[in-house]
Parts: C-alpha cells; structure tokens; sequence
C-alpha cells in the first residue's frame, strides 16, 4: 500500500509540474509526500529483511 501511495505522489507532482505555475504552491506538499512515502517504503524493507532474517524485533506477517 506504501507503494502505491507514493506512486500517486509521484503522478500528483508530475502532473502539478506540467500545470506551470498555476499550481506552483502545490508543488511543495508533493514533494513532502514523496518524502514520507519514500521513508515509509524504507521503513517497510528494513522490517522485512529483519523478519526474513529472523530478528525478534521484526515485526510478523511481512512477506
């Protein structure tokens, strides 16, 4: 689901990039968007590797 969020922000900003200055004040909450969508699909790796490698601190039911 992180994905697919940060995938609509990336359309979101290339789609308010395209509109010209029209929507410039936009622009910015899409690129924080992009951050946090980023930071949450990073978050998701790290607990999957650790729960792949059988970390007790990994959260379950990660595939």
């Amino acid at each position: 689901m992180v994905a697919i969020g940060t995938i609509a922000w990336l359309v979101a900003t290339i789609v308010m990039l395209a509109a010209g200055d029209r929507w410039a004040s936009a622009v910015p909450i899409c690129y924080a968007g992009l951050a946090v969508g980023a930071a949450g699909f990073a978050l998701f790796l790290v607990q999957r590797a650790a729960a792949r490698r059988g970390s007790r601190t990994a959260q379950r039911g990660l595939s």
